[in-house]
């Protein structure tokens, strides 16, 4: 149960780490777009440069993420194919709490 625990934690910092990197991307490009409206020549080039270079950087961010998201993705992967009745059982099990909670709401 713990080793649910910690991987649940580790999912959603992953998770919350992503958000905030493509949210600072986001904003960046924004930025960007909005400066180069009246630029021409040198100054064209050197905001594409900085775009070029935030492009790169959110590519390896995405990278580095992926990366330490995949041993959490093999162990599921492990875990479903080692087991696959209870797989099948918890997800019954899962659906039917969820469907008797959605029929008392009625």
């Amino acid at each position: 149960m713990a080793r649910k625990n910690a991987a649940a934690a580790d999912s959603d910092q992953i998770k919350d780490q992503v958000f905030s990197e493509l949210q600072a991307l986001i904003e960046e490009s924004e930025k960007l777009l909005n400066d180069s409206a009246a630029l021409v020549g040198e100054e064209a080039e050197t905001l594409r440069a900085q775009v070029s270079l935030k492009l790169r950087q959110a590519r390896e961010a995405a990278g580095n993420v992926r990366d330490k998201a995949q041993p959490m993705v093999d162990a599921t992967q492990d875990y479903i194919g080692g087991h696959p009745w209870q797989t099948v059982a918890i997800s019954a099990g899962v659906g039917l709490v969820v469907g008797l909670l959605l029929g008392r709401r009625d």
